[in-house]
């Protein structure tokens, strides 16, 4: 074989080598466009599902409110305006109401009139914003424990109850000095006595939520399942439908 040959028939076999290699990265390609074609798909089946999901627990839910309730530190407000956003809902702050009503922040209210002052003008503030409803409404730590107030909140609303550990707590309130009942005492004291008389009325709750130490869309999607489990709510078919009504 001389060298012209030699060369000719490597030069074939270079090119059929680099053809199968083009092959080989087309079809690598052609795959991997293939599945992050799927991915986006199935990514948004999972969104259109989200949303009907969230479209039913909003029927279901009709004129009534999800009204969060907990310790100071529970992360109502945070988890709630995220609720309220994932619900296509208003947010309300009782206790941001309290002062624009008043005229005063919840600090002043209670170093000039006391607590009993305070939660009457509590009790009167959200009966008024339940009628208000559909929302998603947050209120004070010591709201839920008046009888009528836990009243008005099953009659228009669907409580859920942020349920947090002292630890998880006690992080998040050191990060704020506006806690009228922490004022001059030993906060953590204060916080594991209000945890004893308050948790077992908190227990009346429609929904009960770990508000844990994790970001809080987590919590949101908590919430969020929870609602679905009480209504009644599934996602099977073409429709989410909520089942039952609380």
């Amino acid at each position: 074989m001389d060298d012209s040959t030699g060369r000719g028939q490597h030069g074939k076999l270079r090119r059929t080598y680099e053809s199968r290699g083009a092959r080989k990265r087309k079809r690598a390609a052609s795959t991997l466009a293939t599945n992050e074609w799927m991915s986006l798909r199935l990514a948004e089946h999972k969104t259109e599902d989200g949303d009907q999901r969230l479209a039913a627990i909003r029927e279901a839910l009709g004129p009534r409110s999800v009204v969060l309730i907990g310790l100071m530190g529970a992360g109502k407000t945070a988890v709630g305006r995220r609720l309220a956003n994932r619900l296509d809902l208003p947010f309300v702050d009782a206790d941001t109401e309290i002062e624009e009503a008043a005229g005063q922040s919840i600090s002043e209210i209670f170093a000039e009139h006391g607590e009993a002052y305070f939660r009457q003008g509590e009790r009167k503030v959200i009966a008024r914003l339940l009628e208000a409803g559909p929302q998603v409404l947050a209120t004070g730590g010591g709201a839920y424990m008046n009888a009528d107030t836990r009243a008005n909140i099953r009659k228009h609303g669907l409580s859920v109850w942020l349920k947090a550990e002292l630890r998880v707590l006690m992080k998040r309130v050191g990060r704020r000095d506006n806690r009228p009942l922490l004022a001059g005492s030993d906060p953590e004291t204060v916080m594991k006595k209000l945890m004893a008389e308050r948790y077992p009325v908190y227990g009346e709750a429609d929904v009960t939520v770990e508000s844990r130490d994790v970001p809080h869309d987590v919590i949101v999607a908590a919430v969020i399942d929870a609602l679905a489990a009480k209504l009644g709510c599934w996602e099977k078919g073409a429709k989410a439908s909520c089942g039952k009504k609380v």
